[in-house]
């Protein structure tokens, strides 16, 4: 491929990292990771809400990694709440998950910006062999590109198998019980995942680029200097 078609190649996969990386920045402080809608289960079976009564009872929530905001809503109107989960909710939610959620972002976002550097030198400057080459440029989509998966099955986890939610909504409730009515992952969740699509996208145009798969390379010289050794 020539020299003018690499840069380009180049320059795309940077600007791509490069906003992924703001994207990831701005999902991290965002509110949008999950929206859904809580259900008053006690009031409702107080009065045996069915039908056109029961949405008198269900409020609505969403939150992010480290705040949100629940409606809380038991037949005598909605009441807004917000909540932060640092220190507030830290006793509730399995912490262990959610910082670990926040410890990937962190490194997806400054991968995806050593990439976005990388991917500028290759196109401008002159590449060097070990990590500023190739090799380099497909650790750093690896590592941006797995970080972004672990984010994904992290944060899901703790959302479905550890009904997140459900604890949210009944922090510091003593009389009512809320139980998820509807729940789905929003926006920055979502970003997420194209964060990662992308950053796999990278590692096929350094392909295109001409570069082979590292590891492969590797490899065959190994074979051959066992050989080599034999032989002597």
């Amino acid at each position: 491929i020539a020299a003018p078609q690499k840069k380009l190649l180049f320059c795309t996969a940077g600007l791509l990292s490069l906003g992924c990386a703001l994207g990831a920045a701005a999902a991290v402080g965002s509110q949008l990771w999950v929206r859904g809608s809580i259900l008053c289960s006690t009031g409702a079976l107080l009065v045996n809400a069915s039908g056109p009564e029961l949405h008198k009872f269900i409020g609505a929530i969403q939150y992010g990694l480290f705040s949100g905001q629940r409606v809380r809503q038991c037949g005598l109107g909605g009441r807004p709440l917000h909540f932060s989960f640092f220190p507030d909710l830290l006793r509730i939610i399995p912490a262990s998950i959610h910082v670990s959620v926040i410890l990937f972002c962190t490194v997806l976002i400054v991968f995806a910006l050593v990439g976005a550097g990388f991917f500028m030198f290759n196109a401008f400057g002159s590449p060097y062999e070990t990590l500023h080459g190739p090799v380099g440029l497909y650790l750093w989509s690896f590592i941006s590109c797995s970080c972004g998966c672990l984010i994904m099955i992290l944060f899901s986890s703790e959302v479905k198998i550890h009904h997140l939610s459900e604890k949210i909504a009944n922090f510091k409730e003593g009389t009512f019980t809320f139980k998820t009515h509807s729940e789905q992952f929003a926006n920055s969740f979502w970003t997420i995942l194209v964060c990662s699509l992308v950053h796999f996208l990278n590692a096929l145009l350094i392909r295109f680029a001409g570069f082979e798969f590292p590891f492969s390379k590797s490899e065959e010289s190994g074979t051959i200097t066992g050989a080599v050794d034999l032989m002597y």
